[in-house]
């Protein structure tokens, strides 16, 4: 399996983003994906969460009611929407993947067996 996310770039404060993941190989389908971040001298946080059907989400409180995380099975294709973005929100973005979804939703980084390469984000004002 592989994560390829792209969609990362300089945007303004209010502004908004779509990132993308694209999944190689076949357990997509039965994967829960997710995003985490990474900001310049902290941790890597979680982002967002997405079950393997697409019906159940999980968001940390910090991006709860700006970021949007989507899927299609079909194009086996993760996507971050991002709206509102604040300079809190500057980080490199990694997808991840969970070959067997498991409930709750993890948001741990130990819960995701593999990890895309991260994109940028930076929020300028």
């Amino acid at each position: 399996v592989q994560l390829q996310a792209s969609g990362g770039g300089l945007v303004q404060v209010g502004g908004s983003l779509r990132l993308s993941c694209v999944v190689s190989g076949d357990t997509f389908h039965a994967a829960t994906m997710g995003w985490f971040r990474q900001a310049p001298g902290k941790e890597r946080d979680f982002v967002a969460a997405i079950l393997w059907t697409g019906k159940s989400t999980l968001y940390a409180d910090s991006v709860k009611g700006r970021f949007t995380i989507s899927r299609d099975n079909a194009k086996k294709t993760v996507f971050l929407q991002m709206n509102g973005l604040t300079s809190e929100d500057t980080a490199v973005y990694y997808c991840v993947h969970q070959r067997r979804s498991t409930w709750p939703l993890p948001t741990t980084e130990k819960a995701y067996d593999t990890w895309g390469q991260g994109t940028q984000v930076t929020v300028s004002s």
